[in-house]
């Protein structure tokens, strides 16, 4: 049964937003980005709630850019053609290789690990990982921890998550500064 994932950059008291909605402090390094593309390589699919599906629309036109350098375009080719489930109740149509979801984050897990396929199911966003989290369906919690304290926004972790025993199963030093914590749910 393929595993769900719910992988973000989180800042030291946990957040993935500032209080004013904004990344920039997440910024990924050379080393951090190419983490990124080579977890994203493991992906089967990617469920999606509609503001990180918005953030990524860049994603979809940005080759055009000339001034990208060749980390940028390799992400685009690992990401743009990574099918998409997105989870909205405003979005009415997507681009690219990406679909509306037709029934709730639980029923769509539950189609999907039925369905043949080879890669992780990842969960990108605050939202739709905490009503997976309620649910008992996350695996696998990923975080690569930046060194600041924003103060607020976004919590990674909702505040009414049940309690979850965690077993720690790999830890890796990106920068000299940012770390990675990979816990796996134990069952």
């Amino acid at each position: 049964m393929r595993d769900v994932t719910y992988a973000m950059g989180i800042s030291l008291d946990g957040y993935i937003t500032g209080p004013d909605g904004g990344l920039d402090w997440s910024a990924p390094e050379a080393e951090v980005f190419r983490f990124w593309i080579d977890e994203t390589r493991k992906v089967g699919v990617h469920l999606l709630g509609r503001r990180l599906y918005e953030t990524m629309l860049y994603w979809e036109t940005a080759a055009d850019d000339p001034s990208l350098g060749d980390a940028e375009r390799e992400w685009i080719e690992v990401w743009n053609p990574l099918p998409k489930v997105v989870f909205s109740g405003t979005l009415t149509e997507v681009r690219g290789n990406a679909r509306l979801a037709s029934g709730g984050v639980a029923e769509e897990i539950a189609r999907l690990r039925k369905e043949p396929g080879e890669g992780e199911i990842a969960i990108g966003g605050a939202t739709l990982a905490a009503e997976a989290a309620a649910a008992g369906l996350i695996d696998e919690y990923r975080t690569v921890v930046h060194p600041v304290l924003v103060g607020g926004g976004t919590r990674y972790f909702p505040h009414d998550e049940r309690r979850v025993q965690l077993d720690l199963v790999e830890t890796r030093m990106l920068t000299p500064n940012v770390v990675y914590l990979r816990h796996r749910v134990k069952r």
